[in-house]
């Protein structure tokens, strides 16, 4: 296709899968039958995917307990008391804490990839949680023996690892989420967190070199848990220009679900540079309506009449389930919405490529 399209990363997971969660962590259920659970929710993930005919296609994030902890499961040393992240509607997600140090991942992403690289040859793309959302862990207390400089290096260290482990096992390209990045503006309206955030992030995608960081991209939205965003009031104008200072080839922004979509589209044009390519978000997660291939080809135009074509690529807003326990959306309408993503995005490639 003339515009490129990908999926942003999760799908809600089956029932099943997410009483197999419960029964895990109360003890009801061992490793080994636990993983029988995920082993066919993967599978499923991966052939429904398959199906709707998707260029790229991700594992589903079937067997990550959330987008943003799945570094910590296994790691000891933290409590679950730390930032509180609160969304729209009133319910709230609350962050780890850490405790003491060296901190370390005691998982990376690279594991699901190896674990939907046996089960699918098409191209795979892996999201990983961004060393600035993780840089929350640590409290503003500090810790005794762990300063926070010594807590930020390892991050970084780390972080470097989990995105270059998925580039070495051959991932198609590797998400950043971001999601911080825009709620950061709503604690902090002078954007200094935001800018800490993006020189973190910075810090770690210095190590990659330029053909790498064309296969490194960056997600962001305004959060989507349980049909709720957590920043949806935060004027894209504060955090475009900042976030396109991140040294990546790839920006996947939600779009869909904006009130005013031209706004954002003019403001990224401004800010975007060459050689960036610029996912625009045509589906959106939390509504359940499902777009039709002439929506998603209709925003797609829409967008390529203030993006150069030649930048410009089509998403989905955001993941339809980032932590295990969502179960607002349906498994069969996220894959319905991705159908129609891809089936729009080829009539637009259709349509622009007779221009």
């Amino acid at each position: 296709m003339l515009i490129p399209t990908e999926p942003i990363g999760s799908i809600p997971r089956p029932a099943e899968l997410i009483a197999a969660w419960g029964d895990k962590l109360d003890g009801r259920l061992s490793q080994e039958q636990f993983d029988r659970f995920a082993q066919a929710a993967l599978r499923d993930t991966i052939q429904r995917f398959e199906a709707t005919g998707s260029p790229v296609i991700t594992d589903g994030e079937q067997t990550k307990p959330s987008f943003a902890t799945y570094p910590l499961a296994g790691f000891a040393r933290v409590s679950p008391d730390g930032v509180i992240i609160p969304f729209a509607d009133g319910h709230t997600r609350q962050l780890p804490r850490l405790i003491g140090g060296p901190f370390h991942y005691a998982t990376y992403a690279s594991q699901y990839f190896a674990a939907a690289r046996r089960l699918t040859d098409a191209p795979l793309k892996q999201a990983v949680i961004s060393a600035s959302a993780l840089s929350l862990l640590y409290p503003a207390s500090g810790i005794p023996d762990y300063s926070c400089e010594a807590f930020l290096s390892d991050l970084v260290d780390e972080a470097v690892a989990d995105i270059r482990r998925c580039l070495v096992h051959g991932a198609d390209s590797v998400q950043i989420d971001f999601t911080e990045g825009r709620l950061s503006l709503k604690l902090d309206p002078s954007g200094g967190v935001l800018e800490n955030f993006v020189a973190l992030n910075n810090k770690v995608l210095d190590h990659f070199s330029p053909d790498e960081r064309r296969r490194i991209g960056v997600h962001t939205c305004p959060g989507g848990d349980r049909d709720a965003t957590h920043s949806a009031d935060v004027d894209y104008a504060g955090l475009l220009p900042v976030l396109f200072r991140l040294r990546v080839g790839r920006f996947y922004i939600q779009l869909a679900s904006e009130k005013d979509p031209v706004h954002v589209l003019k403001i990224i044009r401004q800010h975007m540079q060459p050689g960036q390519t610029i996912f625009v978000g045509v589906i959106d997660p939390i509504n359940p309506a499902i777009e039709t291939p002439e929506q998603v080809r209709d925003r797609i135009l829409d967008a390529a009449e203030i993006i150069p074509v030649s930048q410009l690529g089509s998403t989905d807003d955001c993941g339809f389930s980032p932590f295990a326990d969502d179960t607002s959306t349906s498994r069969d309408i996220a894959f319905a919405k991705i159908r129609a993503r891809v089936e729009g995005t080829k009539l637009a490639s259709e349509k622009l490529g007779r221009r």
